[in-house]
């Protein structure tokens, strides 16, 4: 198979890229010559994956916005168009998990998951599709989980359902703006060694898990971001509505 061909000349907005999986997705990309926009709540986190990217000498900046707050949303689509003049790629990574019972949880905490995991995925696709529709070219790359085909293996029935919903969201889009040059692709994870795994579930926890797997380890970061720079790249341009696991085989248990 062919390496993934530079993406030169393409700007793109990387949701919760702070640290992560986005922090991965941010600095892959930018290694194919992708012009980057990382957005993050923690503004302190979103400058250090920059200054990781700029260290290897190539473009990034940030953006500090709630993926829930449409206005923000949309002043970063914007500044992002008018600072690298268009927006080509938008990786809708920024998500929250809590591992609370259904009994346990309140509103507030459903409403917030829904909303971050959800919500923040339809308004930042939103944004974004008229710059892409002037481009007549765009990737939309949607992070959902394997907890969007069966159930969480760390978070509550909200993550479950909003990574469901992620999956049904990225199907229609994808239908929507076919014509337009535009693919949307949504990525499912398993477990992978990330902060926010490790702050759900402790070491004796994640290591029953991972002896579970057919592949008997958690997933890396890095390996989440070679298979969404794959989706970002014109290689990938006749694969749209799908969804691809990465999860270690954990769907065949």
């Amino acid at each position: 198979m062919a390496e993934i061909q530079a993406l030169d000349n393409r700007t793109a907005v990387i949701t919760g890229a702070g640290r992560g999986m986005g922090q991965s997705i941010a600095c892959a990309l930018a290694e194919l010559g992708v012009q980057v926009v990382v957005n993050d709540l923690d503004e302190e986190a979103a400058q250090g994956t920059v200054q990781q990217i700029r260290a290897s000498r190539h473009r990034a900046a940030a953006f500090q916005t709630d993926v829930t707050d449409a206005l923000g949303v949309q002043a970063m689509v914007d500044w992002t168009a008018d600072t690298f003049g268009g927006v080509h790629i938008l990786v809708n990574n920024a998500g929250v998990l809590y591992p609370t019972s259904v009994a346990k949880t309140d509103e507030e905490e459903w409403d917030r998951v829904i909303a971050v995991n959800l919500k923040g995925t339809f308004l930042c696709s939103k944004a974004v599709l008229s710059h892409m529709q002037d481009a007549g070219w765009g990737r939309i790359i949607n992070i959902s989980s394997t907890a969007g085909k069966s159930v969480s293996t760390v978070g509550g029935a909200h993550y479950t359902a909003s990574k469901a919903g992620v999956l049904g969201f990225t199907r229609h889009l994808a239908r929507e703006v076919a014509s337009d040059g535009i693919t949307v692709n949504a990525v499912c994870p398993g477990l992978i060694d990330t902060e926010m795994v490790r702050t759900a579930i402790d070491k004796e926890r994640t290591r029953a898990y991972a002896e579970s797997f057919p592949i008997q380890r958690l997933g890396k970061p890095e390996e989440v971001a070679e298979l969404v720079a794959f989706l970002a790249s014109e290689q990938a341009g006749y694969i749209t509505g799908a969804s691809l696991d990465i999860n270690g085989g954990d769907l065949t248990i």
